[in-house]
């Protein structure tokens, strides 16, 4: 199997000033061709840091893959560096890149001048594709020392993410690409350990070509992927499918999809299938829940709306939940999460509704504790409620909060579907 190493070259990463998303998007790309990208790296602008790096990476991988220090600024030396190392004996001014130089600055209504121009000066060692998004072109040295090739991209996230789609096409002329295939399978409402505590003996029996890898989040759930690397693609598919199936009889419902996924969109599948609406009653989740569904494109064939009542006087006069149970229940209970859920259900009119009741912390008065949840939902045939307690921070508790209050929902769901 072919392998890769990404750089990224700039000050301002390593100081947390930018942050390195262009590695990401390389990486999936790569993997999606059959590369396995064995490292990230980033370094500051030194000459002698990205010359000895870039040395290292071409002498490990088959492909490099440099972004940044291609601008037009002084502090921009990688195109000078990678003359150096490639034993370049001169630049040339490439045509279709000072074009292009000349096309971005005219409809950006700039004047063209000689640093802008240099952009096009590329080592003689290269070669190039045209960056259309930029002034910076894309540089290719093959075979760089007797090692890998180098492609060397602009740093500007949109301009490198750009180039993906012509350097995967270099990548596929030139490279004998492997087959990598994966397997995804969303599991909530068990944490990692418990999962993999739970799956042991199903993963210990995997085929020895296939890999699982646990990619937990907390408004996903964790994704269990399955890989092959090589082989014949129907036969190792095949044989992913068969254990996909065993896993589905150990977890049950706890799977939620058997594709990279989330709960809103599966919910949104649900509801859409059958003709049915949803509505959302939220106070500590202050309308997560809402933003989450309506992602899903579509969403407004089966989502009414919400009500984001996080003062006592909007749960009484907006949803109806009366003063007498916050009273003796407490705003943080099952009875105000239950009466919350039934009131944006009548209120809207939806045949489901989900609401959230608790503590995101910090801050709050009272005595419950911080991460304390409340969830309600209510249905054509019941309402009923949960309570979760999580140990986080105010921004992750409220993501858990509404990931538990969508996989709630979707329990039910399912459940009055098929019973």
């Amino acid at each position: 199997m072919k392998s890769a190493t990404i750089v990224t070259i700039g000050d301002e990463i390593l100081i947390g000033q930018v942050l390195d998303t262009n590695s990401q998007k390389l990486a999936q790309s790569l993997e999606g061709i059959g590369i396995h990208v064995n490292r990230m790296i980033s370094i500051g602008d030194s000459r002698e840091e990205i010359a000895s790096t870039l040395s290292q990476a071409l002498q490990n991988s088959d492909i490099v893959i440099s972004t940044g220090g291609l601008g037009p600024t002084k502090d921009d030396i990688t195109k000078s560096v990678l003359a150096s190392l490639t034993g370049s004996k001169g630049f040339v001014r490439h045509p279709g890149q000072l074009e292009m130089v000349h096309t971005i600055l005219k409809s950006r209504g700039l004047d063209v001048l000689p640093i802008n121009l240099a952009q096009a000066d590329v080592p003689d060692t290269a070669e190039i594709l045209v960056n259309r998004l930029g002034t910076a072109p894309i540089m290719i040295f093959r075979n760089v020392n007797g090692g890998g090739t180098l492609y060397a991209l602009p740093g500007v996230p949109h301009e490198a993410v750009g180039a993906i789609p012509q350097v995967v096409e270099d990548v596929k002329k030139h490279q004998q690409l492997s087959t990598i295939l994966h397997r995804n399978v969303m599991v909530y409402g068990l944490a990692e350990s418990a999962l993999s505590e739970k799956i042991a003996p199903w993963e210990d029996a995997l085929p020895k070509d296939m890999h699982l890898a646990y990619l937990p989040n907390p408004l996903t759930g964790i994704r269990l992927r399955l890989s092959c690397y090589g082989g014949e693609s129907a036969r190792q598919m095949e044989k992913m499918e068969a254990e996909v199936a065993k896993l589905k009889e150990i977890l049950g419902d706890l799977i939620y999809a058997d594709e990279d996924s989330n709960l809103e969109t599966q919910i949104g599948k649900l509801l859409k299938k059958h003709g049915l609406t949803l509505s959302a009653a939220e106070s500590c989740t202050g309308g997560e829940i809402a933003h989450l569904i309506t992602t899903v494109p579509g969403s407004s064939s089966y989502f009414l709306g919400s009500v984001t009542s996080y003062a006592i006087s909007v749960k009484n006069t907006v949803l109806g939940v009366p003063s007498s149970i916050i009273e003796k229940h407490g705003v943080v209970s099952s009875e105000v999460a239950a009466a919350m859920a039934e009131g944006v259900r009548k209120l809207t009119g939806s045949d489901y509704s989900v609401s959230t009741t608790g503590v995101a912390g910090p801050g709050a008065d009272g005595d419950i504790p911080e991460g304390t949840v409340w969830i309600g939902v209510a249905t054509p045939k019941g309402t009923y409620t949960v309570k979760y307690n999580y140990k986080n921070d105010r921004k992750r508790n409220i993501e858990r909060f509404s990931a538990s209050a969508l996989n709630f929902l979707r329990l039910h769901i399912v459940s009055e579907l098929t019973h």
